[in-house]
């Protein structure tokens, strides 16, 4: 019953997304402009949805095991997928791919390490900086999908998507770094 609250719902959401956003980049029969506003536009939808979902969950007193599994998964999925399209059409190049891979990099040992405390019964609370550091990320890509079809709305759209890219890049390390330090306890055994 709890698996089909409007919380798990708009998770369920945030992950079906995921395909549709890396459709609108690789269909040959969309226009480029098109697709990427319409990729925007489910993307944005889908982001929004990260704070919904945890909101109305406590909200609504509607918190679960499959939630809490299941938001940074549809997070990580989201965020990965569309740094992947970014990169492989050109958008995120240069040096601004070492701000994706530390990115993606920090994602994935963070998530390795909350696995490995969880089986410890440790909890590693989300801190306000990383809830900073996820929606500069949210944004960055934003307007990198937007990318040079935003040109028309807001001179240097690619360019202000790379600033916040690399403020992100440079706030995950410090978040990372803050997990990594909060588990380091639990990781050395006597």
């Amino acid at each position: 019953m709890s698996a089909w609250n409007l919380p798990n719902i708009l998770t369920f959401g945030r992950i079906a997304a995921v395909p549709l956003v890396v459709a609108c980049f690789t269909l040959p029969e969309l226009p480029t402009f098109t697709s990427r506003w319409v990729a925007f536009a489910i993307y944005a939808a889908a982001a929004i949805t990260d704070f919904f979902d945890g909101y109305l969950a406590r909200a609504w007193q509607q918190q679960s095991a499959l939630g809490r599994m299941l938001d940074p998964i549809a997070d990580k999925l989201l965020v990965a997928s569309c740094l992947l399209i970014l990169t492989d059409d050109g958008t995120i190049a240069g040096w601004t791919v070492i701000a994706a891979v530390i990115i993606l990099c920090r994602e994935i040992l963070v998530s390795g390490l909350r696995e490995f405390l969880a089986e410890l019964r440790v909890s590693v609370p989300v801190t306000r900086l990383a809830k900073w550091k996820t929606t500069a990320q949210l944004v960055a890509i934003g307007f990198l999908i937007v990318g040079s079809s935003g040109e028309r709305i807001l001179p240097y759209t690619v360019e202000i998507g790379i600033v916040l890219l690399w403020i992100s890049a440079i706030l995950t390390l410090y978040t990372g770094y803050d997990y990594f330090r909060a588990g380091i306890g639990h990781l050395i055994e006597d």
